[in-house]
């Protein structure tokens, strides 16, 4: 029965894709939670999963069984949750390591203070500022996105703070 549907929803069969998601949810939702551990992570990860498959189950090859392909989607889906729990728990730490090179206080009020400070940067340090601390990328992907050098991202980086340590003295004075 499950090759039937298998087969309907990868062809393109809605109703198929509804009994096919409805019958193996409680699996994907599983598999989730034990591989993150956290109920709203899974609860994420799961429905992550049934969105992915409205695509890609029109590549599965019935080479290999089903559950196997499914779980390998849904592990999948749990890593990328997992480095996408890592990333925000990075950019947290660096915001707060930021604020404390700048002196500003963890109250909301200075964290509110600095991003203002920031967007009044030039573009490229306040670009520089912006993928490193608020995206959490390296300083080479920084480069990447930004079309220089990781250096010249660096450099950005480096003027930012000087001309921020100004801004946030001037805005608390």
């Amino acid at each position: 029965m499950e090759t039937e549907l298998v087969e309907r929803a990868a062809s393109g069969d809605r109703d198929a894709f509804a009994r096919l998601i409805e019958s193996r949810y409680d699996f994907i939702h599983a598999v989730a939670w034990r591989w993150c551990g956290d109920r709203q992570d899974a609860e994420d990860v799961a429905q992550d999963v049934c969105i992915r498959l409205a695509t890609a189950i029109r590549g599965f090859r019935s080479a290999s069984r089903f559950g196997t392909w499914l779980y390998a989607v849904t592990l999948n889906a749990a890593r990328d949750q997992l480095r996408k729990r890592r990333r925000a728990e990075w950019r947290e730490a660096a915001y707060l390591r930021e604020q404390a090179v700048l002196g500003c206080g963890e109250a909301e009020d200075d964290g509110e203070a600095l991003w203002r400070a920031v967007r009044q940067l030039p573009d490229r340090q306040r670009d520089a500022v912006l993928l490193i601390y608020g995206e959490g990328l390296s300083h080479a992907a920084a480069a990447d996105v930004l079309g220089c050098a990781e250096t010249t991202v660096s450099w950005h980086v480096h003027e930012a703070r000087k001309r921020l340590k100004v801004l946030l003295r001037d805005d608390a004075a």
